[in-house]
């Protein structure tokens, strides 16, 4: 009978599989995502020419995408084997690199709230150095582009805005041929317009605010997006949780077994200072 006893407890583990696989399936997601964001942004970053690359940093999406893949695959790496091997020190890692990206990503949405103004005058700097720009990346030059067809607005404050850029600048010194002019992404398009006119944009900085109104968009993209945001708050607010839940249970899975590993290594040391003794 002692004999059976000892061998039940040895066989006996706290930690469950359905636990310990979850979290697994869990992070081997998220871990195949990773290499997927990774290489689209080396692809990205390979396919375009190296001096329009480094031009404007700031905003190159290919750079983000890589930053965010790499970060990704080291946190869900430390969990995929963390919770293959019941490694301890590899969860605790885990679970300590999504509480404080929960705690950042937090953070962030705080502090936008409580400075607005300041986030306002940041975003007013990124667009406006995104616009001088505009000509030097292609990918930045798309995402101008569809920022100002989706908001239905030309510029950062208002269309003029666009003299900052060399090629559009209005001094009588600029002898591009796109002088005084803005984008076509700018232009009131038709429905029914089968061909874009890519030079429906010429001169409109020489015309004032109500001719310019006639073929163009003249409200800058800055108020257009506060107000985007004001308008869709509950929408954002569900992207935000939709980004927390799976963080959120990454890390009390992660903490429920890390518990269950601490609990089997003291039932693994009780057995062995207890295996000698003669009444089990």
């Amino acid at each position: 009978m002692g004999k059976r006893r000892a061998t039940s407890q040895e066989d006996f583990s706290f930690v469950s599989p359905v636990v310990k696989y979850l979290l697994f399936i869990f992070n081997m997601i998220f871990w195949m995502i990773s290499m997927v964001m990774v290489s689209i942004g080396i692809y990205a970053r390979i396919t375009k020419h190296a001096e329009a690359a480094m031009s404007y940093l700031a905003v190159d999406p290919a750079i983000l995408l890589m930053i965010v893949g790499v970060l990704m695959f080291l946190i869900t790496f430390c969990g995929c084997v963390g919770s293959l091997r019941e490694n301890i020190c590899l969860l605790q890692t885990f679970s300590i690199c999504l509480t404080v990206i929960f705690l950042l990503q937090l953070a962030a949405g705080v502090l936008g709230f409580v400075f607005s103004d300041k986030a306002r005058g940041k975003v007013t700097e990124i667009i406006n150095n995104a616009i001088v720009h505009y000509r030097d990346d292609l990918d930045l030059q798309n995402l101008l582009d569809f920022g100002q067809k989706e908001f239905k607005c030309c510029g950062g404050i208002t269309y003029t805005d666009w003299s900052q850029n060399m090629y559009f600048n209005c001094t009588t010194e600029n002898p591009s041929r796109e002088r005084c002019s803005v984008p076509y992404s700018c232009c009131l398009q038709s429905q029914d317009e089968v061909v874009i006119n890519t030079m429906c944009g010429h001169g409109m900085q020489d015309l004032d605010y109500l001719q310019a109104g006639k073929f163009i968009h003249t409200n800058g993209c800055i108020d257009k997006l506060v107000n985007s945001i004001h308008s869709n708050l509950f929408l954002l607010g569900g992207i935000a949780l939709g980004l927390a839940i799976p963080q959120l249970v990454g890390i009390l899975l992660s903490e429920i077994l890390i518990n269950q590993i601490n609990d089997q290594i003291k039932l693994q040391n009780y057995n062995l200072q207890h295996r000698s003794d003669p009444w089990n």
